[in-house]
């Protein structure tokens, strides 16, 4: 079987039981749920869930799992000429959702800002023809399900498609990455920032976490090192992991002033 964690909705090789124990969730970044450590699996979740696919944007579609399965992120599919990047990764995947994402061109390469949203990446390979899986090497450690179609990078930035640009920040994970799309907002630039970069609830601001369940702050030299690895990057419009993270206009603005913020908040 390929069991799901139900907490954190990551697959994870073929057992002939359960594994024992989710190392992801026993990571202090994530935790065990109230009733220990469950399983499912894609044949449990499909007969009851489904994908909502919709606009964000032009070019940009988000996809999020309807009811919530495990941490309820959303996914994004960018659409260029060059071909789709699926941006983060979602547990179910149903012929449903094949079809409708075939119907929007289909995906090139996928690619997860860290190990919180691997959930079912190999499925969602396997779904579109073994798409390469683009994951940065520093987080080797927390695949869960090794496959050929995973692809590590390493180093600063790596380029997907003209114009789609993975760029490594690190700080949440080691491998923490977001993603610039140079055509969104209207040729202003668009930031997919997973949670490595977090919208909070005055949408003018974001914030950055260690641990967002367990609430341990970065350190300063981790923010900044944020800022330092964006700030070659112009975008005015950012998407977060979750539905309503969104910072428009002046996104890069509000980075800068929310660093600067939490800095000072954490600092002697």
């Amino acid at each position: 079987m390929y069991a799901i964690c139900v907490t954190c909705g990551t697959q994870f090789a073929a057992t002939p039981a359960p594994p024992t124990h989710c190392p992801i969730c026993e990571d202090e970044r994530q935790y065990i749920g109230h009733n220990g450590q469950q399983w499912t699996t894609l044949a449990d979740l499909r007969p009851t869930h489904h994908n909502a696919i919709a606009t964000a944007e032009p070019g940009l579609s988000s996809i999020i799992t309807e009811p919530k399965v495990a941490i309820g992120q959303r996914a994004f599919l960018i659409q260029t000429a060059a071909g789709n990047v699926l941006w983060d990764c979602l547990t179910l995947v149903d012929d449903a959702t094949v079809a409708a994402v075939r119907a929007l061109g289909g995906i090139t390469a996928i690619a997860i800002s860290h190990p919180h949203y691997y959930s079912c990446m190999v499925e969602w390979s396997h779904a579109f023809n073994d798409a390469p899986i683009f994951l940065h090497a520093a987080d080797r450690q927390w695949v869960m399900r090794p496959d050929l179609a995973i692809t590590f990078w390493e180093g600063a930035t790596h380029t997907l498609l003209p114009g789609v640009t993975l760029v490594h920040c690190g700080a949440h994970f080691a491998g923490g990455t977001v993603l610039h799309w140079a055509e969104g907002a209207a040729g202003r630039g668009v930031l997919l920032s997973g949670d490595i970069i977090q919208v909070v609830a005055d949408r003018r601001y974001v914030t950055f976490m260690y641990s967002y369940p367990n609430v341990i702050p970065l350190r300063p030299s981790a923010v900044r090192g944020i800022l330092a690895a964006t700030a070659p990057f112009a975008y005015d419009r950012l998407y977060n992991a979750f539905t309503g993270g969104l910072v428009d206009p002046d996104a890069q603005g509000a980075v800068a002033r929310s660093a600067a913020r939490y800095i000072a908040a954490i600092s002697e």
